[in-house]
């Protein structure tokens, strides 16, 4: 078993495995970064899980571990395209996260959300785990930003693809709740990083290309000042909130923030993979990304309060154990 997955299981009560075990569990962009931990950890506690993917993003290299294995079935489809089954609980995680791949691909991006919520909600009839985003927060005013917070978000700007596509997707999940009484819950995913994270794709963000390049010798690319800040979370700390709000017995309707407590800036994420890494290139500024937020920190005493959810994993923890896994992929 990875040690990812055994720190993910670690973070669970005996009760939330329990609730797990035999049921039919449909994981939505399970392929992906975060999905493939959730699939595998899911599976490690008995259920028996459905991947669908279109792999437009996510690998067969990220199932390795459970591809042929009795309790796992991979669906190579596109959610949007695809009838959904019935299942006890489905984890919609299908999207398209990173700037660079929803700038330029606008159109497509805002679809798993909209087009392909609507089939898992419709489909489903047990309980439905969306997987929301930090950016339906936009330019928070309020930081650390709690989950009462509405919003600032430009509805027409070159990050709205993916802001509005995960408001909307949090609208029509609380219609389904509200007007059918569907049993969903949301929870606002804030940075995430981790192992599996492809650092040759477009959807690898900040802390996989600094440890990327800063294993290969090559200059860190930092987007404007590096003044911005941000709340990273090790993927086993995210995927095992994503799993304890899946077993809450009393959080239908409601959002939840699953994120990092450690406010950094860019710059000082820049200097603690250098060190970690033992490497000393240089940092270059480009221009900055449009409508890039200055601050990213959540507030999760909800999280804490109710699902008893925090995060184990410390940024340098973390980031050591991405760096040790890039390494083994055969990295610097």
């Amino acid at each position: 078993m990875e040690k990812e997955t055994e720190l993910i299981l670690e973070s669970l009560s005996q009760e939330e495995k329990e609730f797990y075990r035999g049921k039919r569990v449909l994981v939505v962009g399970g392929a992906g970064f975060i999905g493939s931990w959730l699939s595998e950890s899911l599976h490690a506690m008995g259920a028996r899980v459905t991947c669908l993917d279109n792999m437009s993003t996510g690998s067969r290299r990220n199932l390795e571990n459970l591809l042929g294995k009795e309790g796992f079935e991979l669906i190579e489809a596109d959610v949007t395209k695809t009838e959904i089954g019935d299942y006890d609980i489905a984890f919609h995680g299908a999207a398209m996260p990173a700037p660079d791949m929803y700038m330029e691909r606008p159109v497509e991006a805002m679809l798993p959300d909209s087009i392909g919520l609507l089939r898992v909600l419709e489909g489903v009839k047990g309980r439905v785990v969306f997987l929301s985003s930090s950016e339906v927060y936009g330019e928070p005013e309020v930081v650390p930003t709690p989950e009462s917070y509405p919003g600032k978000v430009d509805p027409i700007g070159p990050r709205s693809p993916y802001e509005e596509s995960k408001r909307f997707g949090e609208a029509l999940a609380m219609s389904f709740f509200r007007e059918r009484g569907k049993d969903v819950r949301i929870a606002r995913i804030f940075n995430t990083y981790g192992p599996r994270l492809d650092p040759g794709s477009p959807y690898a963000r900040v802390v996989t290309r600094f440890v990327e390049r800063a294993l290969s010798g090559k200059p860190l690319e930092i987007h404007g000042d590096g003044l911005q800040t941000r709340s990273f979370a090790f993927v086993s700390d995210t995927v095992a909130g994503l799993i304890k709000l899946g077993a809450c017995s009393d959080c239908a309707g409601e959002a939840f923030n699953i994120g990092g407590e450690e406010e950094v800036t860019v710059l000082e994420l820049a200097a603690i993979v250098m060190e970690l890494t033992g490497s000393r290139v240089p940092i270059v500024h480009t221009p900055p990304r449009p409508g890039d937020p200055r601050r990213r920190r959540p507030d999760i005493s909800k999280a804490k309060r109710r699902l008893g959810w925090r995060p184990r994993v410390s940024l340098r923890e973390g980031i050591l154990m991405t760096i040790e896994w890039y390494r083994r992929m055969g990295y610097g």
